[in-house]
């Protein structure tokens, strides 16, 4: 009845009137068109929303990944959605309205013990996680580990306020197989993100660090904050454009099914040659997708390195020297065939050469020494003359125009005037070996040294290694390079020995032989 009709109806009774039974009767029979038009459009959105809420109630359950049950008071299934029903066999149709579980889902012996510990939840606050042997529609046996908690009504429900007597249980539950592994995923993921001695970079779709663990936070040089949200341009000196190419790669294509190796300079990091900065990580790149999505969605790449930049020093180091032992095997062999000892030893230049230099210059003493002097200058041709300067001959060099054989200069070669303190002239004088560069400077100061110690245009970097045979100093071999390479080290002067050693005994050889 609407408050039109009680307030119509009061006011006749005020008044007196005797038939006020009838008006209200011709209300309801004919009613007010407004008001019945107003009283059912606010009833009927009310009624369709009771309607739908149980449908919307199970799309949620089916809707779950998790198998759910609920139980009533009285242990009758209420609810059973379809994940409770891949993993079991049982539709909803065969399980809600059944009391308890025996004879179906759980053995007769095992039943009374289950239902009293799932029926338990509704006197525990909280939820209670336990494991239990269920049965398939098959026969199976399988184990879950399941989730219950007790079902109380909601504020203003038929229990109360929230928090009253328990109306039944609900129940989530999952095979122990796959719990433990989702368990084991979780685990393992938060570990390489704390404690692995691996570095890993998770990277967005947008190429930039999203999360990073301890050690990618050491390897480049920065805080765990510091690393997110920032282009690897900013992070890396060199090496950034490598990085991102990968990553597109891997986000187009997959993962990669090999471990990658790239090297790169970390900014800000102490030293100043950018050569001795240079870091190599090894590791792979892996595409991250999400497992909720109908068709993989990206979600970025994950990135697992390592430093191995010692280790591929040393494996480069190895190689090179297989390389270089090889080269002076095979140059052995090829000089123990010439007949003329000055061409034997510009076959172990030829051979030296090969990856180790760009040009090699050979220069002899005036007059060796006599045997059994120290390691020094060679005298004069007059021996009666007081010691002076060395002088150097030129007796075999490389094409100063381009890559060449190492040629003889000639039965008595030419004099070569170096300034005094010029490489070479040291090397003689110290009986050992030297190393002189201008690497990183402006490109016409380096022609200008070049040219003022006799070397071909482009020199950069010079290794002069002293040439001795049977305790006398003979003169100088000198291997030169260009700018495109770096400077020599420690390990190539070792090299360089070896071969002056093999030299000397061929340039020897040839003076006894005139």
């Amino acid at each position: 009845m609407s408050a039109t009709r009680r307030t119509n109806r009061d006011r006749r009774n005020a008044s007196g009137e005797q038939a006020a039974d009838a008006p209200e009767a011709g209300d309801d029979a004919a009613g007010s068109p407004p008001a019945a038009a107003d009283a059912a459009a606010a009833d009927a959105p009310a009624q369709d929303g009771r309607a739908a809420a149980p449908d919307l109630l199970v799309a949620l359950l089916d809707g779950m990944d998790a198998a759910l049950c609920a139980f009533d008071a009285d242990g009758v299934v209420t609810h059973w959605n379809r994940e409770a029903e891949r993993l079991l066999g049982w539709t909803a149709a065969e399980a809600v309205g059944r009391r308890g579980l025996a004879g179906w889902a759980a053995r007769a012996e095992d039943a009374a013990e289950m239902e009293a510990r799932l029926m338990g939840a509704m006197d525990a606050p909280g939820r209670q996680v336990q494991e239990f042997a269920l049965v398939r529609k098959d026969g199976g046996r399988v184990l879950v580990r399941t989730q219950t908690s007790a079902v109380r009504p909601g504020r203003g429900g038929a229990g109360g306020e929230a928090g009253g007597v328990a109306v039944g249980v609900y129940c989530a539950f999952s095979e122990v197989h796959a719990q433990m592994d989702l368990e084991r995923s979780i685990a393992f993921s938060e570990a390489l993100c704390e404690d692995a001695a691996w570095g890993v970079l998770l990277v967005d779709a947008d190429l930039r660090p999203a999360l990073a663990n301890g050690q990618a936070a050491r390897v480049l040089r920065a805080r765990r904050s510091g690393l997110l949200g920032r282009p690897f341009g900013e992070l890396l000196e060199q090496g950034a454009e490598e990085v991102e190419s990968a990553l597109q790669h891997v986000l187009a294509q997959g993962s990669a099914a090999v471990p990658a190796d790239v090297w790169v300079t970390v900014r800000g990091e102490a030293g100043g040659d950018p050569a001795a900065r240079r870091r190599c990580l090894r590791g792979a790149f892996v595409r991250l997708a999400s497992p909720l999505a109908e068709h993989p969605v990206p979600l970025g790449v994950g990135w697992l390195f390592q430093d191995v930049t010692e280790a591929k020093l040393a494996e480069d180091a190895a190689s090179v020297l297989r390389f270089r032992d090889h080269q002076l095997h095979r140059a052995s062999r090829a000089a123990a065939e010439c007949e003329d000892p000055m061409e034997a030893a510009t076959v172990y230049l030829d051979f030296a050469l090969a990856g180790f230099a760009d040009h090699a210059l050979v220069d002899l003493a005036a007059a060796p020494a006599e045997p059994g002097s120290p390691p020094g200058p060679g005298a004069p041709h007059d021996a009666g003359a007081p010691p002076g300067p060395v002088q150097l001959t030129r007796a075999a060099a490389t094409p100063a125009e381009g890559p060449g054989p190492c040629l003889p200069a000639g039965p008595h070669g030419f004099p070569v005037r170096y300034p005094a303190g010029h490489p070479a002239l040291q090397a003689v004088e110290r009986g050992g070996t030297v190393r002189a560069g201008c690497g990183g400077v402006d490109p016409e100061v380096a022609e200008g040294w070049s040219v003022a110690r006799k070397w071909p245009p482009g020199t950069m970097h010079a290794l002069c290694t002293v040439l001795r045979s049977r305790g006398r100093t003979l003169g100088v071999v000198t291997f030169l390079r260009g700018g495109g390479r770096r400077g020599f080290t420690r390990q190539d002067a070792a090299y360089a020995e070896d071969v002056a050693v093999r030299v000397a005994a061929s340039l020897d050889l040839a003076e006894l032989l005139g």
